[in-house]
């Protein structure tokens, strides 16, 4: 025990429950590195990308429309084929997924600082509070996510104009979905608030006097981080599929602009008269990314679940 102890928070890290059933799990592990490759390709497209998509000088729209290098008709410049403005498609999917992860991290950021700060609240003081949170959060679950999203999105647009809105599209879209998702947050931390505000640390933390706030964020908050862990890893999938349907009904980001989204539906007019790939492409990569969020998300879930799990 004394010498598990000594060891450093690296250290006892790797000897922790967690990595133990992480290394047990292959399909965590293949996720995990899944994910990370997706990350690292989005985040150093610049350096990765073979063509800069925002460049118009590199761009020539004689290239439009041509098939996977592999295909009939393919150029070897373009491994995945070009989109009908000429860009290259495996560039414009490097391209697009970093916006569509900043998006999504973004977002969850948003709806993770609102939701803390109302769940928190909420279930720690209850009476009316509680009450009146919670009835606004219950309002807003009533109506579907995209249903709020899609509003508050074509609010925006007939606001401060189509061409303000696509200057700041990235941040709309982080308000807008972080807005439209906040509640799953509270709930969640505010069910567990109400667990861990009865227990003797909070009582003695109350008798030496500390302030609600204190005892809040610095005492209560640590024991909440398991399901806000869990919440985030699916809220992240779900803010990336939002801001896909979104640009889909053309609410999200411009054409101009590539995202995962915008990317799908732009192709999607053409994926009838044979340029199939522009839309394919973007499809399956965005595919994969939410299904490795949501693998990693449900094993999460299971591993902070002892009662669920069975690796």
């Amino acid at each position: 025990m004394n010498s598990v102890a000594n060891l450093g928070p690296w250290a006892r890290f790797k000897q922790s429950d967690f990595i133990y059933h992480f290394r047990r799990d292959k399909v965590a592990m293949v996720s995990f590195a899944v994910f990370v490759a997706f990350l690292i390709a989005a985040f150093f497209s610049p350096l990765l990308a073979p063509h800069n998509p925002y460049d118009l000088a590199t761009i020539d729209i004689l290239d439009s429309e041509l098939p996977p290098s592999w295909l009939d008709m393919g150029d070897a410049r373009f491994w995945l084929g070009t989109d009908v403005q000429g860009r290259d498609i495996f560039s414009t999917i490097l391209y697009g997924s970093r916006v569509s992860l900043m998006i999504g991290l973004g977002a969850v950021a948003l709806q993770l600082l609102i939701g803390i700060i109302v769940g928190l609240s909420a279930g720690y003081f209850g009476g009316r509070l509680d009450n009146l949170l919670m009835r606004f959060a219950d309002v807003q679950l009533s109506f579907s996510t995209m249903m709020v999203a899609i509003i508050v999105s074509a609010v925006f647009q007939a606001t401060l104009g189509a061409e303000f809105y696509g200057q700041y599209a990235v941040l709309m879209l982080v308000v807008i979905i972080g807005l439209a998702e906040w509640p799953q947050y509270a709930r969640t931390i505010r069910a567990t608030v109400l667990a861990e505000k009865k227990k003797e640390y909070v009582e003695a933390a109350q008798v030496m006097g500390f302030k609600s706030g204190r005892i809040m964020f610095r005492h209560i908050l640590p024991n909440c981080l398991s399901p806000i862990l869990v919440i985030s890893t699916v809220q992240v999938a779900n803010a990336i599929m939002s801001e896909a349907a979104l640009s889909f009904l053309g609410l999200g980001m411009p054409v101009d602009q590539p995202s995962l989204g915008s990317l799908i539906s732009m192709g999607f007019s053409y994926i009838f008269s044979g340029s199939w790939w522009i839309t394919a492409f973007p499809g399956m990569y965005l595919v994969v990314l939410v299904l490795v969020i949501n693998l990693l998300g449900d094993w999460l879930r299971d591993v902070f679940n002892p009662k669920l799990y069975k690796g």
